[in-house]
């Protein structure tokens, strides 16, 4: 007679005590190794502007730098505009949420609905952020230019600092602004492929979850440069 419980039997593979954790969709695996290195990327670029910003005894005030709401007013409202342009960011995160549930649900309808709205707040923070280059540029600042010394002196900084700034703030936002630009485009093509019905043939809306993570972690990069740039 076997008198050996069945909690007691041993295990005969590695994972036969539960699920294992390596049991994931190949593509999206794929999007964790990009975003990874993605996430290098950045974390370089945001290092050094970093150890630049704490090297210098200057560095421009960004109170000052960032006070106007370009089309509005010049001065006067410090972190508004940019507050406007984060606040839009964010939300295009929860609509691609509120997208990839609707997939779960292999509510097509519901997924292209909120794909318009994350393209739709994709489009206005890049239009944002246009509008803030703009702005700059006007005031002197692009790379390897510069406002004169009385408006340089005014910022709090001198001209060596207020130059690294204005270079490393057009490059690093420059290169975010490029990856929510590719992040509307590649979109715009799921939420084509979703309107031709392609995912509902396939039985599932995997697509969208991955690009949602692309979505994501776009949205999670920007929380660290406003942290940069904008607030310290």
């Amino acid at each position: 007679m076997d008198t050996t419980a069945k909690l007691d039997e041993v295990k005969t593979t590695p994972w036969s005590g539960g699920r294992s954790p390596f049991s994931v969709e190949y593509g999206k695996l794929m999007m964790w190794f990009f975003l990874l290195s993605d996430a290098f990327t950045f974390s370089a670029f945001l290092i050094y502007y970093g150890s630049q910003r704490f090297s210098k005894m200057t560095w421009p005030d960004p109170d000052i730098v960032f006070q106007s709401i370009p089309g509005i007013t010049d001065h006067g409202a410090p972190l508004v505009f940019v507050g406007i342009m984060t606040f839009i960011l964010i939300m295009s995160s929860v609509t691609m949420v509120l997208a990839v549930e609707a997939g779960h649900r292999n509510s097509k309808k519901e997924v292209i609905w909120w794909m318009v709205a994350t393209i739709i707040g994709g489009f206005m923070f890049l239009g944002c952020q246009a509008l803030e280059w703009s702005h700059l540029h006007h005031e002197g600042f692009w790379w390897g230019t510069i406002p004169g010394p009385e408006a340089v002196s005014a910022l709090g900084a001198d001209n060596i600092s207020a130059q690294q700034f204005a270079n490393l703030f057009f490059t690093i936002t420059g290169f975010h602004g490029f990856h929510v630009f590719s992040g509307v485009i590649i979109n715009i093509i799921i939420l084509i492929m979703t309107m031709l019905g392609v995912f509902e043939r396939r039985g599932h809306y995997l697509m969208i979850e991955k690009v949602g993570l692309y979505w994501h972690f776009v949205d999670l990069v920007w929380v660290f440069v406003f942290t940069f740039f904008y607030l310290v």
